[in-house]
C-alpha cells in the first residue's frame, strides 16, 4: 500500500506541476456535502490510505499531510504508517490550520506557484469562501476550484452509483411528500425565496419518501432537488427509476431530468430569487446561478429532525426488533466466551461482528447496517472509531472489557448503541472508569430541561464526573438519529462546542459518553432517546428524553459504592423497562437470561 500511495502522490504531482499549482486539497466530501459517500467520491482515501469518514488530505510538491478529527487520531496514525502524510489533530495545541500549513510549506520550499487547487463540486461554498480568506492571508496564495486531477490520475474510478431506488411507504413515512414540499415552499416564503436547491441526499430521500443504496450503510440516491414556486425537478441518472417510481414521481408531478445537467437548470432557473445554502452547496453549483441567491440555512434539515408519529411509531418497532438481537447475540456472547477453551479461537473481532449482524439479519424489515461496526476488545476500545481487519482482528479472552458499536437499518427505523461488556475479570481501574461513563450516561438521560434548550447548554451533565478527575473524551455526547436515512443526523447534538439548534419535542438524539485510554482500553455506553414533553410550569413547557434502546447495561464492571440511590433507581427503572418490552417476544432461556441481565443492581 505504501508504493501505490506514492505512485499516486507522484502522478498527483505531475499534474501540478502541469497545471501550475502549488498543491491540492482533498475534502472527505461528495457533490452533496456529504459524511458518508458513494465510492466515486472517496478521493481522499485514495490519495491517502486513510478510511475515516472525516479528514482532509493536502499533497504539495514535496509533502502531504492530512487533518482529522480525535475519533480517528489512533486510527489514522496506523493507516498514514509509511506514507509521506504527516498526521494533523484537529482541535490540537499546535496544530495548524490548511491554510497556515500550505503557507509555511510553499514558503519553506521556494515554491514558485501561488495557486492551490480543490475540486469546486466537492467543497460547499461556506468551506470554499473561508479557504479564500485564509489562503490570502498567507502571503496571497489563491484557490482554483475548476479542476479535478482525479478525473485523469484515478484509472479506476468506480462509477457514480446507478442503483434503483424504492418509495417508502405512507404508513412508515407519515407524510406524503406532497405535504412536504408544501410545509418547504411555505418555509421559502418567509425566507423571501421563490424556491431553492436541495443538495443533501439525505433531505431529498426525505422530501419525496424515497429511499435508494448509493451510499454503504445509507439508504439514500445520488440525486439533486431543484424546487420553484410552481415545480419540482429531480435531477438523477434515469436508470435509477423502476416503473414503479416513475409512476410515483409522475403522480407527485415530479418532474425528472439528468444528473449532469443540475448545472443548466440552475443556469435556466427561471424565478426571481432561490434559497441557497451555503453549507450544503457546492461552490461550483453556487457560481453556476444566475439569478438573486438568498443565503440562508436550508429549510428542509429542521422539518426532518423533528418525528411525526409514524416515525415515531416506526422507531419503536425498529428498536424492539434489534433489542431482540442484541439480547440474543449477547446471550451468546456470554455463553460463547465462558467456554472452556481460552481463547476461543473462532471467537474474534471481525466474528462477533458477524454474528451480530446475522442476527440482525433475521428480523423483519431489516435492510443493512446503519453503520461498520466497532468492535474493539481491550486495547483496540481506545481506538474511538475502531474497524478490525484481517491484519488487525484479534481473539477475545474471557478477561477485561469489550467495546461494541453497532447499529442497523430498518425500512421503519434507524438503530445505533453502544454497550462495553466485562468479558471476565477486570481491574478496579477498569471498573471505575466504566461506572464514570455510566454515571455520565444517566446523569443526562435524567436530564429534564426547557423547552429550545440547546444541546451544548446540557453537554456537561454527561462529563461532569470525570472532569473531576481530569478526564474527557473530544468527540460529541450526542448527535440526531434518521428515520431509516442517516445515522447522524443534524444540526441538533450534544456536544462541547457551541451549536445554537435548540432541542424540542420530537426530535431523536443519542446518549454516548466515553472514556478512552490508549494502548489500554475504552469504555462508551449509548442509548438512542426521544425528546419527549415532561410538564408545564410557570415558566414553560419542560421536556425530557425517553430511552428508545431497548438492551441491557452491563451491570458486572460496575463499582456499586460509586452509584447514587437516585442512580441505582434510573438504571434498575430502566433495565425493567427493557424486560416488560422484549421479554414476550423472547424463548424461555432468552428471558431467563434478559431477567438476570437486568436484575436490580
Amino acid at each position: 500500500m505504501q508504493n501505490t500511495i506514492s505512485q499516486r502522490l507522484e502522478a498527483l504531482r505531475e499534474q501540478l506541476r502541469r497545471e501550475h499549482l502549488g498543491a491540492f486539497i482533498f475534502p472527505s466530501t461528495d457533490a452533496h456535502q456529504s459524511e458518508y459517500v458513494a465510492d466515486h467520491w472517496k478521493g481522499r482515501e485514495w490519495i491517502s490510505g486513510f478510511n475515516g469518514s472525516a479528514g482532509t488530505a493536502v499533497v504539495t510538491h514535496d509533502s502531504a499531510a492530512l487533518w482529522t478529527d480525535s475519533r480517528y487520531f489512533l486510527a489514522a496514525e496506523e493507516q498514514l504508517k509509511g506514507t509521506e502524510f504527516q498526521l494533523m489533530k484537529l482541535k490540537m495545541e499546535g496544530t495548524p490550520t490548511i491554510a497556515e500549513w500550505i503557507g509555511s510549506q510553499l514558503s519553506a520550499s521556494h515554491s514558485p506557484y501561488t495557486e492551490v487547487g480543490i475540486d469546486g463540486m466537492v467543497c460547499s461554498t461556506a468551506d470554499a469562501e473561508e479557504l479564500v480568506k485564509e489562503l490570502r492571508r498567507q502571503g496571497g496564495i489563491t484557490l482554483r476550484t475548476n479542476y479535478d486531477p482525479l478525473q485523469s490520475i484515478w484509472k479506476d474510478r468506480p462509477a457514480i452509483p446507478e442503483n434503483k431506488i424504492e418509495v417508502q411507504p405512507l404508513e412508515l413515512a407519515g407524510e406524503t411528500c406532497g405535504e412536504k414540499i408544501g410545509r418547504i415552499r411555505r418555509a421559502l416564503r418567509e425566507q423571501y425565496a421563490d424556491g431553492m436547491l436541495v443538495s443533501a441526499l439525505d433531505d431529498i430521500a426525505w422530501t419525496l419518501n424515497l429511499r435508494g443504496t448509493d451510499v454503504h450503510c445509507t439508504p439514500v440516491f445520488v440525486s439533486y432537488l431543484l424546487i420553484s414556486t410552481t415545480s419540482v425537478t429531480l435531477y438523477i441518472n434515469k436508470e435509477k427509476l423502476s416503473e414503479e417510481v416513475e409512476r410515483y414521481l409522475k403522480e407527485n408531478k415530479i418532474l425528472v431530468d439528468d444528473y449532469a445537467n443540475i448545472q443548466k437548470g440552475l443556469r435556466d432557473y427561471f424565478e426571481q430569487t432561490i434559497l441557497l445554502d451555503p453549507a450544503e452547496t457546492s461552490y461550483a453549483l453556487w457560481k453556476a446561478v444566475r439569478r438573486d441567491v438568498v443565503r440562508d440555512t436550508s429549510p428542509v434539515p429542521a422539518m426532518k429532525i423533528v418525528k411525526n408519529e409514524a416515525e415515531q411509531r416506526g422507531y419503536r418497532e425498529a428498536m424492539l426488533r434489534d433489542g431482540i438481537a442484541m439480547v440474543r447475540f449477547l446471550k451468546w456472547l456470554d455463553a460463547s466466551i465462558s467456554q472452556p477453551l481460552a481463547p476461543n479461537p473462532q471467537l474474534t473481532e471481525i466474528s462477533i461482528d458477524q454474528k451480530l449482524t446475522s442476527l440482525r439479519a433475521e428480523q423483519p424489515r431489516y435492510r443493512d447496517l446503519s453503520f461498520d461496526t466497532i468492535a474493539g476488545y481491550g486495547q483496540h476500545g481506545a481506538i474511538v472509531h475502531y474497524e478490525a481487519t484481517p491484519e488487525t482482528d484479534i481473539p477475545l479472552r474471557p478477561e477485561g472489557l469489550l467495546l461494541l458499536d453497532s447499529g442497523a437499518q430498518y425500512q421503519d427505523g434507524t438503530t445505533d448503541i453502544t454497550r462495553t461488556i466485562a468479558l471476565g475479570p477486570i481491574t478496579d481501574h477498569e471498573r471505575h472508569v466504566y461506572t464514570l461513563v455510566l454515571k455520565g450516561h444517566i446523569a443526562l438521560s435524567r436530564a429534564v430541561f426547557p423547552n429550545r434548550t440547546a444541546g451544548t447548554q446540557l453537554d456537561v451533565l454527561a462529563r461532569q464526573f470525570m472532569w473531576r478527575e481530569g478526564l474527557n473524551y473530544l468527540h460529541g455526547t450526542g448527535h440526531g438519529v434518521g428515520s431509516y436515512l442517516s445515522v447522524h443526523e443534524g444540526p441538533h447534538q450534544f456536544r462541547m462546542e457551541w451549536k445554537p439548534q435548540p432541542l424540542i419535542a420530537g426530535m431523536t438524539i443519542t446518549v454516548e459518553p466515553g472514556i478512552y485510554l490508549p494502548g489500554r482500553f475504552g469504555v462508551r455506553i449509548e442509548n438512542t432517546m426521544l425528546i419527549v414533553p415532561a410538564f408545564e410550569s410557570e415558566f414553560g413547557s419542560y421536556l425530557k428524553l425517553e430511552p428508545l434502546t431497548l438492551c441491557p447495561i452491563d451491570k458486572r464492571p460496575i463499582a456499586p459504592a460509586m452509584l447514587t440511590d437516585d442512580e441505582r433507581q434510573w438504571l434498575d427503572d430502566y433495565h425493567r423497562h427493557v424486560f416488560e418490552v422484549l421479554s414476550p417476544h423472547l424463548t424461555t432461556e432468552e428471558q431467563a437470561w434478559l431477567r438476570k441481565a437486568t436484575a436490580p443492581i
